[in-house]
């Protein structure tokens, strides 16, 4: 048995449990960098879907179902971030698995970093906190005003176009889309 601390935020009602994977008694989380440690949980052939096993997703399981959580619970597990470049990492999980990435829960794990003092922020003006997920690193803007946090903002891993006006069917006719 283990007892597991969490931290809930809600950014516009949408629920995020925050657990630090370095807490005693957590299991480890094997790998060298967030992308890593997200495929060691995936496991092998596994999708963000797949049904899990190991003691990490044990503790997956338990923070999702009731009493503790419910279906529409989505959160993630702090962990080590890849270099000196962010602050922390994370690994995103909801109630079939994980994800690569989590907007809302982007913004309540940059809220999270200033309200606790994980990252230094003023009291007047924005603070960046620098996240590694396992798509890549985001950056959350925490905006501060009398020394509270009023709302955050972030900018997302880059996104490229791999083929510009490809021709698709659709039941309306041709389209062109980019990719």
């Amino acid at each position: 048995m283990i007892a597991v601390r969490t931290v809930d935020y809600h950014t516009a009602g949408e629920p995020f449990r925050i657990v630090d994977s370095a807490a005693p008694g957590m299991p480890p989380v094997p790998g060298d960098t967030v992308a890593e440690r997200c495929a060691t949980v995936i496991g092998p052939g596994g999708s963000g879907t797949a049904p899990r096993r190991g003691a990490l997703d044990d503790v997956r399981r338990l923070l999702v179902q009731e009493p503790r959580g419910h279906a529409g619970m989505y959160g993630g597990f702090v962990v080590p971030a890849d270099d000196d470049g962010a602050h922390f990492g994370v690994l995103f999980w909801h109630k079939d698995g994980y994800s690569t990435a989590c907007g809302h829960g982007t913004m309540a794990l940059g809220a999270w970093a200033v309200d606790t003092g994980r990252v230094a922020a003023p009291d007047d003006g924005d603070a960046p906190v620098r996240i590694d997920v396992p798509s890549g690193r985001v950056t959350a803007t925490v905006h501060r005003a009398g020394g509270r946090t009023t709302g955050v903002t972030f900018r997302n891993v880059p996104a490229v176009v791999g083929a510009r006006k490809v021709p698709v069917a659709t039941s309306f006719g041709l389209a062109e889309v980019d990719i």
